[in-house]
């Protein structure tokens, strides 16, 4: 399985812009620039998307885990916070903190915790990214 995204970019850096994409059509064409990663103004950004597939990665992940162990969610619930540092050698994503609300019934809380803990080292898009990656989650 191979999926496919695309991005253009024009211009400098802080007065430039760009367009992402997704194979799907999700994203379409939809812009990014300079003050929509660094000075908070509306648009996306790479850290909101990493985010975004974090989270719904995650969440099936857990899901996952807990159907092995015939627990099925009525909700799972995935904020994750991407943080982006300034460092010695440049910018770079220094953590992502998953903070995860779920409802199962039958599900004990260590059962729940030892599948939200699983799927953390589970999750495809946690296997793919370096920075420490934090977790609270919450059976409620």
């Amino acid at each position: 399985m191979k999926r496919t995204a695309q991005a253009r970019w024009t211009g400098a850096l802080k007065a430039g812009q760009g367009h992402v994409s997704s194979e799907s059509g999700v994203l379409a064409e939809s812009p990014y620039s300079f003050p929509t990663r660094f000075e908070d103004k509306q648009g996306t950004n790479p850290e909101e998307l990493i985010g975004a597939a974090h989270a719904s990665c995650y969440a099936m992940a857990l899901a996952m885990m807990l159907g092995q162990a015939d627990l099925s969610p009525d909700f799972i619930d995935v904020d994750a916070a991407v943080t982006l540092d300034q460092t010695e050698g440049g910018f770079a994503i220094t953590r992502i903190h998953l903070d995860v609300r779920a409802s199962v019934p039958g599900a004990s809380e260590a059962d729940f915790l030892d599948a939200a803990q699983t799927a953390k080292t589970g999750c495809p898009i946690s296997k793919a990214l370096k920075p420490a990656i934090t977790l609270n989650a919450q059976l409620v």
